[in-house]
């Protein structure tokens, strides 16, 4: 067997050390090692301890290097491990501020809390990211700006892309396409069952440069969803001669505004009855009791029932009896308290504490 006392270095100009009458350990010192041999030592017991090291962040080069390194190793005595922890510690113990490295990392960082412009103009100044995983950045990308991208690219890429993400962003992602091509898509999916790892990420690195030369928009949200908005707080004359209008302008515009507004009558399809009593309790008492006394149309009229029948049956009878006795309301009255009480469910929604129904769900 072989003598243990190998796996150690002795201290310069020793001999090899007898056993003292006192103590029968001999003296040793740590072995010497280089920083990347440290390196792998810290690797290998961080490792062994159970934790989550995020190697594949680092650069190729260092990935191989370092694997290389854990199998030159070998065996590493007590002493040795011990010093190199003791070193690791203080080194870390030392450190006041950790930077991103390069401008690239410093992007990732600040690229909320800087202007889109100048973001965009520094990632395009930066380059191609070329450590991290390129596909969670694509993951985050809406699906219908992906949808775009699978249109612009070859259709054996579009099905890496969509093998990529994940199952409900993918499902997403065939619905924002043409069906021919969708269909196409799907079946190119079985045809790269022996695409190589640094394939994908090849590809994944192209698709992530195509995002980051794509200008900036001063817009965060559409057209349609812009001016849906605008018809929200619009009265409803207004409101119904401008969709006439657009429809006669354009009408794949004017259907994507329709998407967009949210309005009175859109509660008791847009609505889960359980959200009712949360949208209650952020309304002023006056503003509700004016909104269901002045509603008239039939429309309007099926979203006070609904809101009656989900809240107690004490708070429906008192609202009753208030809008009873308030009688007639004036039409702006009742548009502006309408108008507050979809205010007041956009806020929800915004907050994330409610959700709205999406018109082509069965819920």
């Amino acid at each position: 067997m072989q003598d243990t006392n190998s796996l150690v270095q002795l201290a310069p100009g020793t001999s090899t050390p007898a056993a003292d009458a006192q103590n029968d350990a001999p003296r040793v010192v740590p072995k010497a090692l280089s920083n990347r041999q440290k390196a792998a030592v810290v690797v290998r017991l961080l490792l062994n301890e159970g934790a989550d090291i995020p190697l594949e962040e680092l650069p190729d080069d260092l990935q191989e290097k370092l694997t290389h390194q854990l199998g030159q190793m070998g065996l590493v005595d007590r002493i040795t491990l011990a010093s190199v922890a003791h070193e690791f510690a203080e080194a870390l113990d030392s450190v006041g501020l950790s930077f991103p490295h390069g401008l690239a990392g410093a992007l990732d960082a600040v690229s909320d809390k800087i202007t889109p412009a100048t973001a965009a103009r520094l990632r395009k100044e930066a380059g191609v990211r070329q450590i991290g995983d390129p596909w969670q950045r694509l993951r985050e990308i809406p699906t219908e700006d992906l949808a775009t991208i699978a249109l612009a690219e070859s259709t054996e890429i579009a099905a890496v892309m969509l093998s990529k993400l994940e199952t409900a962003n993918a499902a997403q992602l065939l619905g924002h396409l043409p069906g021919p091509v969708a269909r196409r898509i799907t079946y190119a999916v079985s045809k790269t069952a022996n695409i190589t790892p640094e394939a994908v990420e090849r590809i994944g690195w192209s698709l992530a440069a195509q995002i980051d030369r794509r200008p900036a928009t001063a817009f965060s949200d559409g057209p349609g969803v812009r001016v849906g908005a605008i018809l929200n707080q619009s009265a409803a004359a207004t409101r119904d001669g401008l969709l006439t209008a657009l429809d006669e302008k354009d009408t794949d515009f004017a259907a994507l505004v329709r998407q967009s507004i949210f309005t009175f009558a859109h509660i008791p399809a847009r609505i889960l009855p359980r959200d009712v009593p949360a949208i209650l309790r952020g309304l002023d008492q006056t503003d509700l009791v004016t909104a269901l006394a002045g509603a008239t149309a039939e429309n309007d009229k099926a979203a006070v029932d609904f809101l009656l029948s989900n809240m107690s049956t004490r708070m429906a009878d008192n609202l009753r009896e208030e809008f009873t006795e308030r009688g007639k309301v004036k039409l702006a009255e009742a548009e502006e308290a309408m108008t507050l009480v979809i205010g007041s469910i956009r806020t929800l929604v915004d907050e994330g504490a409610i959700a709205l129904i999406e018109e082509d769900s069965e819920e």
